[in-house]
């Protein structure tokens, strides 16, 4: 594996530049396809269809074409024929065939399957295409080793090696009944202690954790982490044995899944990056923007309401700022630890009411002190002014308290409604915060201004 290093990258383009194709094919030999797909990645279309045809074998151009990010690949993908991209698909396990034809547009799938050599291979993934992306069903490959519980162990190697002669990697051996029903999972300790076993049902592991097709990419994710396993088999309704997802698929979704939390959570409205053209992020980040603008709107003229009381005690002003950074603040640490706890399996839905009943009790401490300390601040600062000392303390009392049911409340509504929970986190919290904040506070202070001399 050669480091990619500035030098690298210089050198690579200055070959391409130069059309040298000895060169460049010097600089890809014994390179990994994903430090090929890095140097690809700084190349402009042009160019990188120019080297990308150059690498030596359909093999290594296919394992390329994946290790790249999908916005290149998809462009790459568009200059070809359907015939080619078929090519390339048999070439692939399952699983990425699958993530492969899915970035097509639709009028091009068709033609792209027909084009597909083996036809047992296009079977299964014209079968896994009808899974939800988001399911353990659209993530499993059906690559995978699996063999009769009545076999004897002679009979069960012979078979093993028999279905291992077109697979990349052995992860795991799964045991079937009759019906192709999951039943066990035989490690390879048993193999080598138990050699003339008369069934391998006799010495399987009776209790191998699986999932069903339907289940939640997030939940698979929690079970590989749970159980630490590199692979797992994946049931239908019924039990039987459809697939096996592997660890480098779960870890490539989490990480997918996580950078559009971060970017829901950032007021981002769809999936971008820094190479992404000024429209394309232009469109992303404009619309919680305006969003924002109209929130700002709606608190000038809650401001302009009030303006002859405001104008009348004039230390009020001073405080919004505080009011609406506490509320925003305490909001966003309350969605962000419900989205994490539903994030990572710690949270359930069932407990929806016992973690409103727990964040009320946490703002209440947190308000208490927080509305204590800003009392002491104004008491000594401003001459004892109780009306503005009350109306401050009170009023972010009560904002700290609204800022963290909302932000727990928020998150688990949006995970009972199928919606992602990650948009709470992110400006709809900051700016609802920031509005009722406001509302709160010129409300308490006309209220402490007719109860306490000013």
């Amino acid at each position: 594996m050669k480091e990619i290093t500035t030098d690298t990258l210089e050198r690579f383009e200055q070959q391409i530049e130069a059309q040298d194709q000895q060169a460049v094919l010097a600089e890809f030999e014994g390179m990994h396809p994903a430090d090929i797909a890095d140097l690809l990645q700084h190349l402009d279309l042009r160019e990188a269809e120019w080297a990308f045809a150059l690498i030596p074998t359909r093999e290594a151009q296919a394992d390329v074409l994946m290790e790249l990010d999908e916005e290149e690949r998809k462009k790459l993908l568009e200059g070809m024929e359907p015939e080619q991209i078929g090519h390339f698909i048999d070439l692939l396990d399952t699983d990425d065939a699958v993530d492969l034809i899915q970035e097509l547009d639709e009028e091009d799938r068709e033609e792209v399957i027909q084009s597909i050599g083996d036809v047992e291979q296009a079977g299964d993934i014209v079968d896994l295409l009808q899974y939800d992306e988001d399911t353990a069903g659209g993530l499993m490959g059906t690559e995978m080793v699996a063999v009769n519980e009545n076999l004897s162990m002679p009979d069960c190697l012979r078979e093993m090696r028999r279905q291992a002669e077109d697979l990349d990697d052995i992860y795991n051996v799964y045991v079937i009944d009759d019906d192709n029903r999951l039943k066990g999972v035989l490690p390879l300790q048993t193999m080598i202690t138990h050699p003339s076993v008369s069934r391998i049902k006799h010495v399987m592991d009776p209790s191998p954790v699986s999932v069903k097709v339907d289940t939640p990419i997030e939940d698979v994710a929690i079970d590989f982490e749970k159980y630490d396993l590199v692979a797992m088999p994946v049931v239908d309704s019924i039990g039987r044995l459809v697939g096996q997802i592997t660890v480098d698929d779960v870890m490539d979704e989490v990480r997918e899944q996580s950078e559009r939390d971060f970017q829901l959570a950032s007021g981002i409205s769809s999936d971008v990056d820094a190479d992404d053209s000024i429209m394309a992020q232009t469109k992303a980040r404009l619309p919680w923007l305006l969003i924002g603008i109209i929130g700002g709107i709606v608190n000038s003229l809650i401001l302009g309401g009030f303006e002859t009381q405001l104008a009348a005690v004039t230390a009020l002003a001073f405080f919004i700022p505080l009011i609406g950074g506490t509320g925003g603040n305490v909001g966003v640490q309350a969605s962000a630890i419900v989205v994490q706890g539903l994030a990572n399996g710690k949270l359930e839905l069932v407990e929806f009411w016992r973690q409103i009943w727990k964040s009320l009790r946490i703002a209440l401490l947190n308000a208490v002190v927080i509305s204590g300390v800003v009392f002491l601040y104004i008491f000594l600062t401003e001459h004892k002014d109780m009306a503005l000392c009350m109306a401050v303390s009170v009023s972010l009392f009560a904002v700290v308290i609204f800022a963290t049911v909302f932000g727990t409340l928020v998150p688990l509504t949006l995970e009972k409604l199928k919606i992602n929970p990650a948009l709470a986190t992110g400006p709809f919290i900051q700016i609802t915060n920031d509005v009722v904040g406001l509302l709160i506070y010129v409300g308490m202070s006309m209220w402490m201004l007719s109860v306490f001399p000013h």
